[in-house]
């Protein structure tokens, strides 16, 4: 091989590698649970309630007996908000955001009018690269303060988990010792999306 047919090709090798890259990265756990969910963008799904352990009696349980919907509403390369409905409902909003180490989910709650509830922007970090299809995010500091000053003590312990298996289903879960949640909703049948949360302002 000639030096020139050796620059040539050890040129061509880098650029390869180069160009490869970015398909490398996107391949990796965190990102490819966030490309599946921002996937769903601009639909909705109906769910239940898969498991509640131990039972909360209905009069104690906001979610007995009402219809829960999620929807991909926003999505953006590094946040997807996903507004959670329980019957008429609309406080509740999921916020999964990307950050430099990793992924962030948050819970956005909100009055009738827009304002926000004093219990929210809960939620933690993920601190390990989970796989493809199940993240989880324990408890941060901010919020184990924030649960400690409002008399929520027994959530200063929590995780919560999101799982997607695409076009079947999403789940998104909350545990804490002796205390487990898990919501399903069915991705094999989108149905027509809900009203705005009470986090986006009417339009006048």
């Amino acid at each position: 091989m000639s030096p020139r047919t050796a620059l040539a090709f050890a040129l061509a090798c880098c650029l390869t590698a180069c160009g490869s890259t970015p398909d490398a990265a996107s391949s990796a756990p965190q990102d490819v649970f966030f490309q599946q969910v921002a996937a769903l963008c601009g639909q909705a799904f109906a769910g239940r309630v898969a498991v509640d352990r131990p039972p909360t009696p209905a009069q104690d349980n906001p979610l007995a007996g009402k219809a829960l919907v999620m929807h991909v509403r926003e999505c953006s390369r590094d946040t997807i908000r996903i507004p959670f409905f329980v019957g008429g409902d609309r406080s509740r909003t999921w916020v999964l955001t990307r950050t430099s180490t990793g992924l962030r989910l948050k819970h956005d709650h909100r009055h009738e009018d827009g304002t926000e509830a004093t219990l929210s922007q809960y939620g933690g970090d993920t601190v390990d690269i989970g796989t493809s299809q199940r993240q989880e995010f324990p408890v941060d500091a901010a919020s184990k303060a924030l649960f400690a000053r409002e008399d929520r003590a027994s959530s200063v312990s929590n995780v919560w988990a999101m799982e997607i298996e695409p076009r079947e289903r999403f789940v998104y879960e909350l545990t804490r010792p002796g205390r487990e949640v898990r919501i399903e909703f069915d991705l094999e049948h989108p149905i027509p999306a809900p009203p705005p949360p009470w986090s986006v302002a009417p339009k006048k």
